[in-house]
């Protein structure tokens, strides 16, 4: 039983590294603005004055920074893209329906953070360090 394990991971690592993975513009498309949704809470947050909504979010704020909160919306990234990787292989199209959700709230989590953002003047610098 080991040897047929070990086969089907070498299977698998095969298949992964030679082939286009399912649904890659829509992953693509996932982690652009999941990066920018960590861009603008990272500037939001930075200026002060600005919480983090997302309670999960807020408690590894508080707890390692913002450091912590990157960290933790980076995992949170890729564990849907593994997730719905996972599910294409029998599912492609609720795995497209996954990461389209995502995509639109993503996106309308960053629009709402850039309103923010210009509603409180962006006249003074920001220091992202």
């Amino acid at each position: 039983m080991g040897n047929q394990r070990k086969f089907q991971f070498h299977l698998i690592g095969k298949y992964l590294f030679r082939h286009r993975l399912p649904l890659e513009t829509e992953t693509n498309l996932f982690v652009l603005v999941s990066v920018l949704d960590i861009i603008m809470t990272w500037v939001l947050i930075s200026r002060g004055g600005f919480v983090e909504s997302n309670p999960v979010a807020n408690y590894f704020l508080l707890r390692w920074g913002k450091n912590g909160l990157v960290g933790f919306k980076f995992c949170a990234v890729l564990v849907v893209c593994l997730a719905t990787q996972l599910i294409a292989i029998k599912r492609i199209q609720l795995a497209r329906l996954v990461l389209l959700v995502g995509i639109t709230v993503v996106s309308i989590v960053v629009i709402y953070s850039f309103s923010l953002f210009l509603k409180a003047g962006h006249g003074t610098p920001i220091h992202l360090v």
